[in-house]
């Protein structure tokens, strides 16, 4: 079975309406539908741009929670719309008076789930009090069962052997950094974890600035979609990739045989090798 997916790497320019962020979005979707994608991921935190509607400068992202409605309903009507599985990023969320990191999935049917990031950054701490998401699970789809990890979850291998133990055979990492370090941080980890647990990967970042808002101001990014490094995938495990910080799209297939196959024939079969008798099976 194969599965097309598309990865935005999106534009962070000033806007002044939610009109305008809507048509931005509904321009990413409707370009990757007519590449025939059946998934589409946005990057993490692309919503602060609604932020930038203010006239000041904008220190928090305590505002963003008041979006939500208009987000979901957005996403929700594209998903259905194109036929797509829309992977909406992350968008800050409020439950209980605490905010949230929260990756959604929209799915063609009008459902939406949602996975809040479990690792937080120290600015996401110190500078925007968001709290870590407090669960973990798998998505169900009609072409296989998928993870949302966001960012920095990525750089801690326990959480991705967790998902991979449950069934997830792609991961839908949704990512936000502002310089090389903080990129090649989450894309060297990224490409572990695929290594590690013979599962795709599918990232990508922000790009552009928000001169208005903070912590926002400079982003660094790239979408990548990323195999394990074995004979029957790219040498360098990058399927697709991006222009640095280019405003556009990227579409590659994905073969779930041949990653299966690859597990139980590859040159290397770390799943099946993990010693298990020297360390804890995370996977369960």
């Amino acid at each position: 079975m194969k599965l097309r997916v598309s990865a935005v790497q999106y534009h962070l320019e000033i806007i002044n309406a939610f009109e305008e962020f809507a048509e931005q979005v509904t321009h990413y979707v409707r370009t990757a539908a007519e590449y025939e994608s059946e998934f589409v991921l946005f990057p993490e935190f692309f919503t602060t741009q609604l932020l930038s509607i203010s006239d000041g400068t904008v220190s928090l992202v305590d505002e963003l929670p008041n979006y939500t409605k208009q987000y979901i309903e957005l996403f929700k009507g594209l998903a259905k719309e194109t036929g797509m599985h829309i992977i909406g990023g992350t968008h800050v969320t409020r439950k209980e008076d605490k905010l949230y990191n929260t990756a959604h999935l929209f799915y063609p049917d009008g459902r939406v789930a949602e996975q809040a990031k479990l690792h937080m950054t120290p600015t996401e701490k110190k500078d925007w009090n968001i709290t870590p998401g407090e669960s973990i699970q798998i998505f169900e789809t009609e072409k296989g069962k998928i993870a949302l990890l966001t960012c920095y979850d990525m750089e801690f291998p326990e959480i991705v052997r967790m998902v991979r133990g449950m069934g997830a055979d792609v991961i839908f990492a949704p990512s936000c950094t502002d310089d090389l370090h903080g990129f090649n941080r989450v894309r060297y980890t990224c490409h572990a974890r695929t290594i590690e647990n013979q599962v795709y990967v599918v990232t990508t970042g922000t790009v552009g600035a928000l001169r208005n808002v903070d912590f926002m101001r400079a982003n660094y990014g790239q979408a990548a979609v990323i195999t394990p490094n074995d004979i029957p995938f790219p040498k360098n495990g990058i399927l697709m990739e991006g222009e640095f910080n280019h405003d556009m799209i990227i579409t590659a297939d994905l073969d779930l045989d041949l990653l299966y196959k690859v597990r139980e024939e590859g040159s290397v079969t770390t799943w099946n090798d993990r010693r298990l008798d020297l360390y804890p099976d995370l996977s369960k």
